[in-house]
């Protein structure tokens, strides 16, 4: 029977964040820990705070590596703003501009009537 006296498989002698181990069988029956990797964070909407669909939760230097269409969404402000934020980003802008015609218009008519 194997004993459960298990020793840690790298330098590091302490319980940490970074040290995190799970108890696995080899083949060969025999208790080994098995450093975890620690578990990446979903990029976020800079506007709402959301989390982004579509691209993966990575550790920095994994997401250093990957290709970069794995790391945004074809659209505008993709790796960076929701599709809801972008909407109303996109509407609010249109609204702006028309505003604008508005008023250029209504000063066009009032120049008219003097």
């Amino acid at each position: 029977m194997p004993s459960n006296r298990l020793t840690y498989r790298r330098r590091m002698p302490y319980n940490t964040k970074s040290n995190n181990v799970r108890i696995v069988r080899t083949p060969g029956g025999k208790l080994r820990y098995l450093h975890i990797k620690k578990q990446g964070t979903a990029p976020s909407c800079g506007d709402c705070g959301l989390k982004l669909q579509g691209i993966p939760a990575t550790r920095p230097r994994e997401s250093a590596k990957l290709s970069r269409p794995t790391k945004s969404v074809s659209r505008s402000y993709g790796g960076s703003r929701c599709a809801n934020c972008v909407r109303d980003r996109v509407v609010r802008a249109f609204l702006i501009e028309e505003q604008k015609i508005v008023k250029k218009v209504l000063k066009e008519s009032q120049q008219k009537r003097k």
